[in-house]
C-alpha cells in the first residue's frame, strides 16, 4: 500500500534516518515510537509529502488516496465547517465545486446540462450525494453540535477546531490516514469513539502518540524509530514495552542458559496473549500473539528518568476535607457545592468536563487562589507537592539546572553538587546537561525537572495536574509506575487513560451541580450506565 524505499533524512550533520526500508500494508494501523527528537513527526511528513528525504523514496499504491490530519488550525477560517470536513476528501470535493458552478450560472445551456449529467455520474459513484450527510454524522460523533455546522472555522475555539479537522482526516474512508497525536485535546468519551472507529478501520492508518492506551487499542505493528532505523513488530505498545524490557533484561543476564531464557519468553508469551484474549482490542483481531518471537524485539537504546516518591513520614488519618466549595472565573461557574474528604492513601483521578476546572481546584487548596465559597482544611501531619499545570513561574531565572534544584534542599547535603548532580542524572540531565540554563529548556525538561523538585520535598500528598503533557512516552511510562508504587495520598488530573486505570482507586468528578465521588476504577467509571447519566445530568 504505502512502501518506504532507501530513505535517507540528514541535518548538517546530524542523520535522522540512515537508510530505511518498510512497507505499511492494508488493514493494519502503525503507531510510530522513538524518543524526543527521533524524527516522529519528521517521517510522517515526509510521508505525507509535506517535506522531502535527503535521498530515497515514498511511495504510494497507484489509484490509492492519503489523508493526513492537518497541523494548521487557522488554515481553514474562512470555511464553514461542514464544507472543511468535505475539503478531506480532495477529489470529491473539486467534483462538487465544479457541479455547483455549472448549476449556479445564470445562462445554464444545454451544453452544460450534459456535462453536469456526466460530472453527476461520477459524483455518485464517490458518494457524492451521500457525503454530506456523513460528513455531518461525523461531526456529531465527535461531539460537535448540528448548529455549529454552518458556521465559519474562525468562530470555534481551538479544542472545536480539532475535532473538526479530525472529522476532515476521516471523511471518506481514505486508503491511507496519517496523524499526529490525534487525542490532544479529546475528552475519555471522544477518544474512545476515536479507539473503536479505527479498531473497525479496513485501511491503512499510521499514528504519532504519546497515549498508551489509544496506541493498545488501535495499534495493530509498533514502527520503532532507533539507532536511525525504524523497526517494525507485531502487537501494540504494551506487548512491544513489556517484551523489549524483557529483551533488555535477557541481554543483561548473558550467563544464563539458552533454556531458561526461552522457558521466560514462552511465559511471557503465554501470559501477554491471555491478556489480550480478553481484551477488545484490534490487536486481538489482527495478529495473534502466540505467533510473535520476542527473541526479535531488540532492547532498546532509549532512557527512562528513575522516578521514586519517597514520603519523609506518613500521613494520619486526616489528610484534606472540602466543605461546600465553589468557583466561577470571568462569570463562567466552574464546580459548585464540591465536598471531599480524602482518606490516606487515597488515589483520586479528579475529573471535569472542563480541565480549567480542575486547576482552579489546584489553585485553591494549594493557597494559590481563593473560592467564591466553602472552606478547605488539610490534616495537620501532611505535606503536599504540587505540579502546576503551567510551571513557567519556576523557570523564570537564569540559574543552571544546579543551582536551580538547590533551591529546593532541606540539608547541607542535599545542597552539595555531587548530590544535586546524581540526582539530576536520574532524571536523564547528565554531564554538562546539568548546567543548563533554566530558560532553555523545553517543556518536557521543565516537567522533568519538576518531578526532581517533587520528589526531593518527600511529601506525604502529591498534587499533579496534567501529568503527561510535554512528556515521552518513556518519561510517563516511569512516572505512571512510580505513581503506582507511592505509599503516599495522591489526587491527579490527567487525559492519559492509562494513567487514570493504573494509578487511581477513587474517582472524583467536580461539577458545576455538585460532585460525583466513587470508589471503584476508572473503566467502571466511564462505563456505569447510572454514572453516565448522572453525569449528564450533572452538566446540563
Amino acid at each position: 500500500m504505502l512502501s518506504v524505499s532507501n530513505l535517507s533524512v540528514q541535518f548538517g550533520k546530524r542523520v535522522l534516518f540512515d537508510e530505511v526500508n518498510t512497507v505499511f500494508t492494508k488493514g493494519n494501523c502503525y503507531g510510530i515510537i522513538g524518543a524526543n527528537g527521533s524524527g516522529k513527526s519528521t517521517f510522517l511528513k515526509i510521508l505525507s509529502g509535506e517535506i522531502d528525504p535527503t535521498s530515497g523514496s515514498v511511495s504510494l499504491e497507484k489509484g490509492k488516496r492519503m489523508s493526513v490530519l492537518s497541523q494548521d488550525h487557522f488554515a481553514y477560517d474562512e470555511y464553514p465547517v461542514l464544507e472543511t470536513v468535505m475539503m478531506g476528501n480532495k477529489p470529491l470535493y473539486e467534483l462538487k465545486k465544479q457541479l455547483d458552478e455549472i448549476y449556479a450560472k445564470p445562462d445554464f445551456s444545454e451544453e452544460d446540462g450534459i456535462k453536469a449529467g456526466e460530472l453527476g455520474v461520477e459524483f455518485e459513484e464517490m458518494g457524492g450525494w451521500t457525503a454530506e450527510s456523513e460528513a455531518a454524522n461525523l461531526l456529531s460523533s465527535l461531539g460537535i453540535k448540528e448548529e455549529l455546522h454552518h458556521v465559519l472555522m474562525k468562530d470555534l475555539d481551538g479544542k472545536l477546531k480539532v475535532r473538526v479537522l479530525l472529522a476532515q482526516a476521516l471523511f471518506g474512508n481514505p486508503d491511507v490516514l496519517i496523524m499526529d497525536e490525534p487525542t490532544n485535546d479529546l475528552d475519555f468519551e471522544t477518544i474512545g469513539w476515536l479507539e473503536n472507529f479505527l479498531a473497525n478501520y479496513d485501511n491503512t492508518v499510521i499514528v504519532v502518540s504519546h497515549d498508551r492506551h489509544f496506541l493498545d487499542a488501535v495499534c495493530t505493528h509498533i514502527s520503532d524509530i532507533d539507532y536511525g532505523k525504524i523497526n517494525q513488530y507485531s502487537g501494540n505498545y504494551t506487548f512491544w514495552y513489556e517484551s523489549s524490557q524483557l529483551a533488555a533484561k535477557q541481554r543483561a543476564q548473558q550467563n544464563k542458559k539458552a533454556e531458561e531464557k526461552k522457558k521466560e519468553l514462552e511465559e511471557f508469551i503465554r501470559r501477554f496473549s491471555a491478556n489480550v484474549a480478553k481484551s477488545k482490542q484490534a490487536t486481538s483481531r489482527k495478529k495473534m500473539i502466540e505467533k510473535l518471537n520476542v527473541a526479535d524485539i531488540k532492547p532498546s537504546s532509549r532512557r527512562y528518568p528513575a522516578i521514586i516518591f519517597e514520603q519523609e513520614r506518613e500521613a494520619g488519618d486526616q489528610i484534606l476535607h472540602v466543605e461546600g466549595l465553589s468557583k466561577s472565573v470571568d462569570g463562567e461557574l466552574l464546580f459548585s457545592d464540591v465536598h471531599i474528604n480524602l482518606s490516606k492513601g487515597d488515589k483520586v483521578v479528579l475529573l471535569s468536563k472542563k480541565s480549567s476546572a480542575a486547576t482552579a481546584f489546584y489553585e485553591i487548596v494549594t493557597g494559590n487562589d481563593e473560592p467564591d465559597s466553602g472552606t478547605y482544611k488539610w490534616g495537620i501531619t501532611t505535606t503536599q507537592s504540587y505540579l502546576p499545570l503551567d510551571n513557567s513561574d519556576f523557570f523564570k531565572n537564569e540559574l543552571n539546572l544546579v543551582e536551580w534544584l538547590r533551591q529546593y534542599s532541606k540539608t547541607e547535603e542535599e545542597k552539595e553538587e555531587v548530590f544535586l548532580r546524581g540526582f539530576l542524572g536520574k532524571m536523564i540531565f547528565s554531564g554538562e546537561e546539568a548546567l543548563k540554563q533554566c530558560r532553555v529548556l523545553s517543556g518536557g525538561e521543565k516537567v522533568r525537572c519538576m518531578l526532581s523538585k517533587m520528589m526531593m520535598t518527600r511529601a506525604n500528598v502529591l498534587l499533579i495536574d496534567q501529568p503527561t503533557n510535554h512528556l515521552d512516552l518513556e518519561s510517563i511510562q516511569a512516572f505512571n509506575n512510580a505513581l503506582k508504587k507511592y505509599k503516599g495520598t495522591v489526587i491527579f488530573s490527567t487525559h492519559d487513560h492509562e494513567f487514570a486505570q493504573t494509578v487511581a482507586n477513587r474517582i472524583i468528578e467536580i461539577t458545576p451541580k455538585g460532585v460525583i465521588d466513587r470508589y471503584m476504577s476508572f473503566d467502571e467509571y466511564l462505563d456505569d450506565p447510572k454514572i453516565k447519566e448522572q453525569r449528564k445530568k450533572m452538566y446540563e
